[in-house]
């Protein structure tokens, strides 16, 4: 089995980092909040200081980073990958972050001899420790189909999204998405309360029709309980970068742009510290003057 590095063990890349593991892989792990990792390194995994020292110590290097700038520090910065002197250079990045950014890094690190797969996961945290998300890669063909034994144990499908870059972009296409059905159906049910229909009456309506999925299941489960789950939620984050890739490209988005004003009336009001359907929940609650 090959040696693999993760670089980020917070709530996705720990639970995707466990996987490998429970699949037999050996783990060299970094994380600047060690204790972050600390239950990978129960289940047998190495912590090393920096990213050059995971690069130098196994054949893999795989990454889910919080941001554009970790990404820059972990691939260019002091004590990055570009500085490792042996050991991988291959490095599989699933950070949620914009195009741009995954593509300058990579101009800057083929001239040390990597390679990069672009890649992204869709999934919460829970959805990552079961092994359950879907993961989309981009880049060479040839490598995506080398890479599936070690994809397998993260994600229930893996698809190859094309170039270099696709794969964040997807990434940003599906939050996109995934904003506008949680504003729409918590607008639709609004309209149905304020008609005499709870929110239960609603999950039923739907679940009989065809607009039923998994992903309408759980989001009426949310609001139906009012169990919010807090956490940083990266819808916001991913949603600006697709809209960012859209004026790019002269890709018209108006109902993705309402849908990003609305989770900034959430974050202007203190309603954002949830997952998202507890902020779609909680801005409506705004507009409405429902207090909670």
């Amino acid at each position: 089995m090959k040696t693999i590095g993760f670089i980020g063990t917070g709530g996705m890349g720990s639970g995707m980092a466990a996987n490998l593991i429970k699949a037999g892989y050996r783990l060299v792990v970094t994380d600047l909040r060690r204790e972050q990792a600390s239950a990978l390194e129960a289940q047998g995994a190495q912590f090393v200081a920096t990213p050059k020292a995971v690069a130098e110590s196994c054949e893999i290097v795989l990454s889910m980073l919080p941001h554009n700038e970790a990404v820059r520090a972990v691939g260019l910065g002091a004590g990055g990958l570009a500085e490792a002197t042996s050991g991988a250079k291959l490095w599989i990045d699933f950070s949620s972050i914009d195009k741009s950014t995954i593509l300058g890094v990579n101009d800057e690190l083929v001239k040390k001899g990597w390679t990069l797969v672009d890649a992204a996961a869709g999934g919460v945290e829970e959805v990552a420790a079961a092994g359950h998300l879907a993961l989309w890669l981009s880049g060479d063909r040839a490598l995506f189909d080398e890479l599936q034994p070690i994809m397998r144990p993260m994600g229930k499908s893996i698809l190859h999204v094309g170039e270099l870059g696709n794969a964040k972009l997807v990434k940003n296409a599906m939050a996109m998405l995934a904003a506008v059905q949680h504003m729409s159906i918590i607008e639709v049910c609004w309209l149905l309360k304020k008609g005499g229909l709870d929110e239960a009456t609603f999950q039923s309506i739907l679940k009989n029709s065809q607009q039923d999925s998994i992903a309408t299941q759980r989001i009426m489960e949310v609001v139906v309980s009012r169990n919010f789950k807090p956490r940083k939620s990266w819808m916001p984050k991913d949603v600006g970068f697709g809209l960012d890739m859209a004026r790019e490209i002269e890709a018209p988005m108006p109902f993705v742009g309402l849908a990003q004003q609305m989770f900034s009336i959430a974050q202007a009001t203190g309603q954002d510290g949830y997952e998202a359907t507890g902020i779609a929940c909680n801005v409506y609650d705004v507009i409405y003057g429902n207090k909670r």
